[in-house]
C-alpha cells in the first residue's frame, strides 16, 4: 500500500514495472477478486524504467478499474459467471511494452476515436467521470513520451497498450 500512495520526488526514477503492476492490483483486489480472474505475463528480464512511479500506478489503475466495469457489464448479459483480466509486460530494444486485456464489452467501433477525449464516458451516471483514460493519455504521452492506445486487432473484449521509453 505505502508503495502504490508514495508521492514521488518530482523527478523520473527507474521503476520496476513488475512490482509497480503487482503492487496495483494487490491494492485494487476487492475490485475484481469476485468478477474476474487476474492472469499475470510478466517479463522478469525487464529492465527499469525511468518514469513517475505514482502516476504511472494511476493509469494502472485506471486501465484495470475500465477493464473490471467491462466485465462487470458483460456479466449482466450472462455471457459467463467470471471475466478475466491479462495483464503482460514485455520489451524490445527501446521500449518496455504492458498490454492490459479483458473479455468484457470492449470498445465500439463508433467511439474509438474519441475514447481518449476528456470527459468522454460511456458508463452509467455515477459510475465514471470521463477522465481515467484521458488522464492516463496524457500521463504515458506527455509525461512519459510513451504510447498509450487500443489495439484494434484484439477482438475478444479491449486491449491497451503502453509503450514507455528505456530511456528518459
Amino acid at each position: 500500500m505505502k508503495a502504490f500512495a508514495h508521492p514521488g520526488s518530482g523527478q523520473k526514477t527507474p521503476v520496476n514495472l513488475n512490482r509497480s503492476i503487482e503492487n496495483t492490483i494487490t491494492v485494487m483486489r476487492n475490485e475484481w477478486k469476485y468478477d474476474c480472474d487476474l492472469a499475470l505475463s510478466l517479463d522478469p528480464a525487464l529492465p527499469p524504467v525511468p518514469c513517475f512511479e505514482t502516476e504511472l500506478n494511476q493509469v494502472f489503475y485506471n486501465l484495470i478499474i475500465n477493464a473490471i466495469h467491462s466485465i462487470q457489464d458483460e456479466k449482466k448479459s450472462g455471457a459467463y459467471e467470471k471475466g478475466k483480466i491479462t495483464i503482460s509486460t514485455s520489451h524490445d530494444k527501446t521500449h518496455a511494452i504492458v498490454r492490459i486485456e479483458d473479455n468484457g464489452t470492449g470498445v465500439p467501433e463508433n467511439i474509438r476515436d474519441r475514447i481518449f477525449d476528456p470527459f468522454f464516458t460511456t458508463k452509467e451516471v455515477g459510475k465514471g467521470t470521463g477522465q481515467g483514460l484521458a488522464i492516463s493519455h496524457t500521463i504515458i504521452v506527455q509525461k512519459h513520451s510513451g504510447m498509450l492506445y487500443l489495439d484494434i486487432e484484439y477482438t475478444c473484449g479491449a486491449a491497451f497498450v503502453i509503450k514507455l521509453p528505456l530511456e528518459g
